[in-house]
């Protein structure tokens, strides 16, 4: 019998040296004193042993009946050879999802994919209410520094590369904080093109500090060196499917990544625009005919198309965030809800 090799990560001595030669090149570059020179990458899934760094939860822990699935999906260029791509991790459910992969992603890509579920456990009277799930970031392990923690300070915005199914997820950062350890700071996750890649850019101060789903009084400012995880959370309670992919996360000064589209969705808008301007066309030839016909005194067809416009989008409410009042708690519009 052969044993079986065990290939862990970097040990203790290894992940200190990485550590230190992070934080040298902070000093050397003066980060410090003149301030990031870039975007920081917060987290990238391109390599398929990024699900091993990532937690995945449920209610499944209450006794609850939703699942949920993290899958590495390798890049379009390599979708043909599925056993290069892991098998993925399960909450309560092997349910295999869709193995679609997307033309504006050159790289690998996580799918967090699952079923939500409302129904209460038996037997657990004190449980009541049900039907989350989530993923996040693992605890980064201990070097000689202490426990590497993000510092993210001199910058103003998170960004996520997503594609949405279109349900109301949320964003959730978690910090390393003696006071309250369990506090969440959470933002809707605002996507405006579901089904499609989207860049998210979404201001560290529009996070909302929350515990167990409600919003917690009085609120405080996220401490941005300290974060310790980032996550995303389905907590509508809604029953049914969900899907999200997730291709980074980063921390950025520039509020304009949103407006970066890829080589199709640019194909797609200009498609878009070249209807609509049909449209518009057809339309001012109908108001024309319309107005020859009254001035002739020529009766016209009353029932011919008509444009009109779109009614304005609801505003954003914040899921299942609830304040004191028990009212769901509403964020102003930012760039990102445009």
């Amino acid at each position: 019998m052969r044993s079986t090799l065990i290939r862990s990560g970097k040990g203790f001595w290894g992940r200190s040296a990485d550590e230190l030669s992070r934080l040298t090149q902070i000093i050397i570059s003066s980060e410090a004193i003149k301030g990031p020179s870039g975007p920081k990458q917060l987290a990238s899934f391109k390599d398929p042993d990024c699900v091993e760094d990532l937690k995945l939860m449920t209610d499944d822990e209450i006794g609850g009946f939703s699942t949920a699935n993290l899958q590495w999906v390798p890049p379009p260029a390599f979708a043909s050879t599925p056993s290069s791509a892991p098998a993925p991790r399960a909450g309560k459910s092997s349910d295999k999802p869709s193995t679609t992969s997307s033309p504006y992603i050159t790289d690998g890509y996580i799918r967090f994919s699952g079923n939500i579920s409302t129904q209460l456990p038996p037997n657990r009277p004190e449980v009541t209410r049900s039907g989350y799930a989530a993923f996040r970031t693992a605890d980064r392990k201990l070097t000689i520094f202490g426990r590497p923690l993000w510092d993210v300070d001199s910058y103003a915005y998170l960004a996520m590369r997503v594609r949405s199914d279109g349900r109301s997820y949320m964003v959730n950062v978690q910090v390393d904080s003696m006071v309250a350890p369990t506090d969440l700071h959470q933002h809707r996750l605002f996507a405006r093109r579901p089904g499609q890649w989207e860049t998210i850019v979404m201001p560290w101060s529009g996070f909302v500090r929350t515990n167990h789903g409600y919003v917690v009084e009085p609120q405080s400012e996220l401490i941005r060196t300290k974060v310790s995880s980032v996550g995303l959370g389905l907590t509508d309670r809604v029953p049914g499917p969900f899907e999200v992919c997730v291709a980074r996360l980063w921390a950025t000064n520039n509020p304009d990544e949103a407006e970066e589209i890829g080589p199709q969705e640019l194909k797609d808008v200009e498609e878009q625009a070249a209807a609509e301007s049909a449209a518009a066309i057809v339309s001012q030839q109908q108001l024309d005919s319309a107005q020859s016909a009254v001035s002739a005194n020529i009766p016209f067809d009353s029932a011919a198309p008509t444009t009109t416009a779109s009614p304005p989008p609801p505003s954003p409410i914040a899921g299942a965030l609830k304040g004191k009042d028990g009212r769901p708690i509403k964020w102003e519009h930012d760039k990102e809800s445009s």
